[in-house]
């Protein structure tokens, strides 16, 4: 099942400084929303709080209706690293989002596990340790795991800004691929305007001290979305993201 978000931010500080403001945001069952905006403007920040990472803000975060209260198994959680534990196989690195217990060779017997790691296409890594990966099939890796524990809300932070070009456009595709087969809703931070164009539904810039939501972009195109089947589009949009960021001397 597909989960909604609502999130309100009335004011977020650390210390006496004041990261967040006025965040009020709706984000629809299925939908992919994008998060872009200057360094430091809160965009991760805010991911965590919708994570149930941060707890100490003005405001709520509301999963289908209801409020939540820390951490939740409905939403899973992919950061920039991998963050894979190096003495486990990668079979038991995905299911250590649910059973830390488990054993290699259990991991590797579990319907789930194997479910997930052929979904991603790393079913014949299953025995591989980290070291033995490419930066591109870590990254796969570590979206199996997040999906582990079949979230309705899948948050990413800046997931594939560390691989190179063509990989982050093949896990780019794998994203949308995923998404759509599996029907979880998508809330994505990235410095990355073509990403955010490509993958999105809609795109909201954040800026300002504190931060705040300055502009909001629709991406109306369908799906699936080829890359050049609506350039004039998405180079409109690209157009108008970047005259919101200089508008905010993101940029």
């Amino acid at each position: 099942m597909t989960a909604g978000l609502q999130i309100r931010v009335a004011t977020k500080r650390f210390g006496t400084r004041s990261v967040l403001h006025g965040i009020d945001l709706r984000v629809a069952p299925g939908e992919v929303l994008s998060l872009i905006g200057a360094s430091g403007c809160g965009k991760s920040t805010l991911l965590r709080i919708v994570a149930g990472l941060e707890r100490d803000y003005s405001g709520e975060v509301l999963l289908d209706g209801s409020r939540m209260q820390g951490i939740d198994r409905r939403i899973g959680f992919i950061f920039q690293e991998p963050r894979l534990l190096p003495w486990l196989d990668v079979a038991a690195n995905v299911a250590f989002a649910d059973d830390a217990a488990a054993s290699p060779a259990a991991a590797r017997r579990s319907p789930r596990v194997q479910q997930l790691l052929a979904e991603v296409g790393l079913l014949e890594h299953a025995q591989a340790l980290p070291k033995q990966l490419s930066g591109g099939q870590a990254q796969r890796v570590a979206l199996a795991r997040g999906l582990y524990r079949q979230p309705q809300v899948l948050l990413l932070d800046e997931p594939f800004s560390a691989v190179d070009a063509f990989t982050r456009i093949r896990l780019q595709e794998l994203l949308l691929r995923l998404a759509g087969e599996h029907g979880f809703t998508v809330l994505l931070v990235t410095h990355d305007i073509d990403e955010a164009v490509h993958l999105s539904d809609r795109v909201i810039v954040i800026g300002g001290q504190p931060g705040s939501i300055v502009h909001t972009q629709v991406l109306d195109t369908p799906r699936p979305r080829e890359r050049r089947a609506h350039e004039a589009t998405q180079r409109e949009a690209r157009q108008d993201l970047l005259a919101a960021l200089h508008d905010i001397h993101a940029v």
